[in-house]
């Protein structure tokens, strides 16, 4: 038997649409996403990088007729109109933020016909969760909670509810491992910064799933061992959340049996269920 949908509305997301006959093409030079591989009924995530190679803005890319629509904070829409309007140079295309946005977010239960550009399947999750983003109205059925756990049982992380934008590398929170950097496509801004850390392996930081007993604390609550910092919360709902960690100093403390802490709150740290990374080796000798 089926498990019944649940829907909710996004209040907090906006839309971008760049759409002509070049607007593909430039994009495809400046984002982290390979557009080439974005089919017409699934969205991907992506982000526009600085030349250091941190995250400006993330997002969910999709298509619609002519172009694609850009799916990311409200907060941060109007800023990244501007941005992507100074990579455009004389490229003909369109850059147009959407008046009174509708993004919701489904899952579980049947799916809707998915041949049109309002519903597109949400490529970060399993298949089987049948997670959707549906771009038209919708009534809700549960609460901005429900979604927020649902991300924190996967690990996914996204900006301005788990880190700040200008702070991380798209390694930090596990771009890497959701499709949201594409590698072999080679162009894009940040670009030579994002692929010596691929191929080096040097990732120290990562986004974990945090769990407690106790409520968790905000995002950017320190996370401690011992007194010292190792990272800061993310998001969190019902005793789940995700934290923005130090993988080696995590291992450090799991070998101790130090307790790791957000805040006062005693937790737990785990690997994403979808990740190709593991904890590292104990290094001797490092501060």
């Amino acid at each position: 038997m089926m498990t019944a949908s649940k829907t909710v509305n996004l209040s907090y997301r906006a839309l971008v649409h760049i759409t002509g006959e070049e607007a593909e093409k430039f994009l495809q030079a400046v984002i982290t996403t390979n557009l080439d591989q974005l089919g017409p009924h699934e969205l991907k995530p992506g982000a526009l990088l600085t030349p250091q190679g941190k995250i400006l803005f993330d997002f969910l890319v999709s298509r619609i007729e002519g172009g694609l629509r850009f799916d990311l904070p409200a907060d941060a829409a109007g800023d990244f109109v501007k941005r992507i309007t100074l990579y455009r140079l004389r490229a003909k295309a369109e850059i147009v933020q959407v008046p009174e946005s509708l993004v919701s977010v489904c899952w579980q239960g049947d799916s809707p016909a998915s041949d049109n550009d309002s519903i597109k399947r949400d490529s970060r999750f399993p298949a089987q969760l049948n997670v959707r983003r549906l771009y038209h109205q919708a009534s809700a059925n549960a609460g901005l909670d429900a979604w927020v756990q649902l991300r924190a049982e996967y690990g996914i992380a996204e900006g301005e509810a788990d880190f700040a934008y200008g702070d991380v590398f798209p390694h930090d929170v596990n771009f890497d491992q959701t499709g949201g950097v594409s590698f072999p496509k080679g162009c894009f801004i940040g670009q030579e910064v994002v692929s010596r850390m691929q191929h080096r392996g040097t990732a120290r930081r990562r986004v974990l799933i945090a769990k407690s007993d106790a409520p968790l604390p905000p995002m950017g609550t320190p996370i401690t061992v011992e007194g010292r910092e190792i990272g800061a919360m993310g998001s969190s709902a019902n005793h789940i959340g995700l934290a923005l960690v130090r993988i080696d100093r995590v291992k450090d403390a799991m070998d101790t049996g130090n307790s790791i802490l957000a805040g006062d709150a005693a937790i737990t740290l785990s690997l994403p269920p979808y990740v190709r990374f593991g904890f590292p080796e104990a290094e001797t000798g490092h501060g």
